[in-house]
């Protein structure tokens, strides 16, 4: 039986997020990622919409370069909390049609729906609901590509953006990949790239003709894979989604800090982050993980196992305090400041009791916080010691 996979790719996600939360934004240049600081910001451009990149501007890239490029944009922070959950839903509208679901990200995944067909139609007619659904349902756009592998559907997904429906069908797979530049395929990077253009090599068809000896002797076990690619080959299953590995979160100062008061204060936000994501999947963790990187782009990571799970702020925040304490910091400028806990369980799962079992009303405490938030907004609640020193003066 030929299988039926489909590619689902959002559109400029987070940015569409923002442009329907904010009506006034639509049809705006939005660039999500780091504070521009009128072309002097740190960070980078975690999303923009498609106005944007009519400027050049690109995910990944600098943020003060995308001030500079298009400096009449509306420059927003990253909301990942408001992410994840229109995700949530997102990804529950897919499940519906099948079970085999592998994420890629927060905003893409691959459908097997082979098994799916009798109950919903071919899987042509099933990829027009998935996308007329997540239209209807949460006023956003999603390309869709629809082909017998993962790798041709991932292809013709991109192909159309945005709000773009390919199909390709078993016997136009040739065709299909005949004219499509060679860069198209995975695992042709910067260098590969140069070498098959040193051997005449520009399109997919161009590569198909070259015997795979011949490939292989130059590129090696890439040109296996190429080979086979090419041909429209991918034998790869689907996966579904499996636990995550770890959680975490990082920023970047807008000016390299020095300042220890102002890095707990960082390091305790960063917990408070990974904390209501972790309780939002019902998870908890047992290893902590601190990363920072210098003014001078060395990096250091120190990690600590604790003898249970944790899933609470402080109970992420005090380990995380400890690693940096054994840090030497003095004279140094810290660029970026990160906490990731791995060893994920599920929460409700059996196990080991703790010597000290975290209080059951700390865990209510810290879910009425969740939902405060989620209604009104990280500004909402907010701890005292995370206020600026004039607030908490005046709150006295």
């Amino acid at each position: 039986m030929t299988r039926a996979i489909i590619h689902v790719d959002m559109d400029a996600f987070y940015a569409a997020v923002e442009q329907r939360d904010h009506p006034a934004y639509r049809g705006r240049p939005v660039i999500v990622g780091a504070d521009p600081r009128a072309g002097k910001g740190r960070g980078v451009v975690a999303a923009c919409s498609y106005e944007a990149r009519a400027f050049g501007v690109r995910s990944a890239m600098p943020i003060s370069r995308a001030y500079r490029l298009c400096s009449r944009g509306i420059f927003l922070p990253v909301r990942m909390d408001r992410y994840e959950e229109v995700s949530g839903r997102i990804f529950g509208i897919v499940r519906r049609y099948t079970d085999l679901v592998e994420p890629l990200s927060i905003d893409e995944a691959f459908l097997d729906v082979t098994g799916s067909r009798r109950l919903f139609g071919e899987a042509v007619a099933i990829g027009e609901r998935i996308r007329a659904e997540i239209r209807e349902h949460e006023g956003l756009t999603a390309s869709v590509g629809v082909a017998p592998n993962k790798f041709l559907a991932k292809i013709a997904s991109d192909l159309e953006k945005p709000d773009g429906f390919v199909v390709v069908r078993p016997e136009e797979v040739e065709a299909f990949l005949r004219d499509l530049p060679v860069a198209r395929l995975w695992g042709v990077g910067e260098k590969t790239g140069a070498i098959l253009r040193g051997l005449g090599i520009q399109t997919i068809g161009e590569l198909s003709r070259w015997p795979e000896e011949a490939l292989c002797r130059r590129l090696g076990t890439v040109g296996e894979q190429l080979h086979r690619l090419g041909r429209g080959i991918d034998d790869r299953p689907v996966v579904p989604e499996a636990m995550a590995k770890s959680m975490g979160a990082e920023t970047t100062f807008a000016v390299d800090c020095e300042d220890p008061g102002r890095i707990r204060q960082s390091l305790l936000r960063l917990a408070e982050r990974v904390s209501a994501r972790l309780r939002r999947e019902g998870l908890a963790g047992s290893t902590i993980t601190v990363k920072i990187r210098f003014a001078d782009f060395t990096t250091l990571t120190r990690a600590l196992t604790l003898p249970a799970a944790v899933t609470l702020t402080d109970e992420i925040y005090h380990p995380a305090l400890s690693l940096v304490h054994k840090v030497p910091l003095e004279g140094r400028k810290v660029r970026l400041l990160g906490i990731a806990v791995s060893k994920l369980t599920p929460k409700a799962a059996p196990g080991q009791m703790p010597l000290f079992p975290s209080d059951p009303r700390r865990e209510n405490a810290a879910r009425a916080v969740d939902e405060i938030r989620r209604r009104f907004g990280e500004a909402g609640i907010v701890r005292l010691s995370l206020l600026p020193s004039g607030s908490r003066e005046a709150g006295r």
